[in-house]
C-alpha cells in the first residue's frame, strides 16, 4: 500500500480595484483556514479533482489557470500527503460548462465559511506554513502580470489502428482502436477543467475522433483544419504553422488543437518561439513528441513589454483501458 496521500486544488483569485483577493476555506473539525482541495475519487486525474473539489467546497465554478507549486508534508499516521495546486479565477463563462456533472456542495461539518481576502491578509490567516508557499508564487505572477492567462492545448490523438492493419480505406480514414476511443471519452473532463471553448482538429478520422466526444458534451463544432494532415503538412508545414501562430495569439478563448505525430515538431517550435528560456525544456523538442492520447495545455499572457507569453506548460496523459 502507498504511503503517500494525494489530493489536487486551487488558489482561487479576483482582482478587487488594484488589490489581489482570495478565496479562503474555513474547516471547523480542524479549526483552520486552508485552500479548497480534497482527495480524488478513484482513477480521476488531479486536474478534474481540483475543479470538483473547488466547487464542492465554495459553490464557484472554476477553471484553471497556471499551476502552482505542490506542497508536500508528513500526516499524523506517518504517511506523506502531496497536495497539487493550480491558480483558478471564476467568471469566464464557456461551453466548458455544459461538460461537467452536477456537484453537491460540502456539508456544513467539513467546511462552514468561504471568505475573500486581500493576499497579504492571507498570507496572515493561513493556518499552515505550507500553505502560504503556493500563495507566494501566485502573488508574485501577479505582480509580475502573469497571472491572468488564457489556455491552448496541443493533443495528439488517440491510439488508432496500425497502417499495417488498416486495409479497409486510405490513411484519412484510418480509426481509434477502443483504447483510443476510450481515450478520448477520458480526454472530456480535462478538457473542461481547463476551460476549453473552442476544438480545432485535423479532420482525418483519427484525430476528429479524439476530439468529437469533448466537442458534442459542449455543444460546439469540431473546427476542421486540412492544413494540420499530415498530407498538408507535408506539403506546406508553413500553413500549420500559421494556424497555431494564430491560436497562440488569440487571448480570452481556451482551445484544444489535435494532430499528429509528424505535424508536432512544427506546433511545437511554434509553441517554444513564444516561451521563455526557462519553460523552453519543458516544450517537447524530440520524437514522439506526444504519446498518442497525451496532451499539452500552455497556459499564455500577454505582458505588456514582451507581447504574448508562454508562463506555464504541463502534460497529461488520460488513462486507457
Amino acid at each position: 500500500m502507498s504511503s503517500e496521500v494525494r489530493a489536487a486544488g486551487a488558489l482561487l483569485w479576483r482582482e478587487r480595484g488594484r488589490r489581489l483577493q482570495v478565496a479562503l476555506v474555513h474547516r471547523p473539525s480542524y479549526n483552520d483556514w486552508s485552500w479548497p482541495k480534497g482527495k480524488p475519487d478513484p482513477d480521476e486525474p488531479l486536474a478534474v479533482t481540483a475543479v470538483r473539489e473547488v466547487e464542492e467546497e465554495t459553490g464557484i465554478r472554476v477553471i484553471l489557470g497556471q499551476p502552482l507549486a505542490s506542497v508536500r508534508y508528513r500526516l499524523a499516521g506517518g504517511k506523506t500527503k502531496e497536495a497539487t495546486y493550480w491558480a483558478a479565477r471564476a467568471g469566464h463563462r464557456g461551453p466548458w460548462e455544459h461538460t461537467r456533472p452536477p456537484v453537491r456542495r460540502a456539508p456544513m461539518r467539513e467546511v462552514d465559511e468561504v471568505r475573500w481576502v486581500d493576499a497579504a491578509q492571507a498570507l496572515r490567516m493561513l493556518t499552515y506554513d505550507r500553505d502560504r508557499v503556493p500563495l507566494r508564487q501566485l502573488i508574485d505572477q501577479w505582480d509580475d502580470a502573469r497571472l491572468d492567462s488564457w489556455t491552448v492545448v496541443v493533443a495528439r490523438h488517440g491510439r488508432a489502428r496500425k497502417r499495417s492493419a488498416w486495409k479497409k480505406g486510405d490513411e484519412e480514414t484510418r480509426p481509434l482502436t477502443g483504447v483510443g476511443e476510450r481515450q478520448a471519452t477520458l480526454l472530456v473532463p480535462f478538457l473542461s477543467a481547463f476551460g476549453v471553448d473552442r476544438v480545432v482538429s485535423s479532420p482525418w478520422k483519427r484525430c476528429y475522433d479524439t476530439v468529437l466526444p469533448y466537442a458534442t458534451a459542449a455543444g460546439v463544432p469540431v473546427e476542421n483544419r486540412p492544413e494540420l494532415t499530415e498530407a498538408a503538412h507535408r506539403d506546406k508545414p508553413k500553413a500549420a504553422r500559421s494556424i497555431v501562430d494564430a491560436e497562440l495569439r488569440t487571448p480570452g478563448e481556451g482551445v484544444v488543437i489535435c494532430t499528429h505525430r509528424p505535424v508536432l515538431p512544427t506546433v511545437m517550435a511554434q509553441l517554444a518561439a513564444f516561451s521563455p528560456a526557462r519553460l523552453e525544456e519543458k516544450v517537447p523538442d524530440r520524437d514522439p513528441w506526444l504519446n498518442t492520447g497525451e496532451f499539452l495545455v500552455a497556459h499564455l499572457t500577454r505582458h505588456q513589454r514582451r507581447g504574448v507569453t508562454v508562463v506555464a506548460v504541463e502534460r497529461h496523459r488520460p488513462y486507457s483501458l
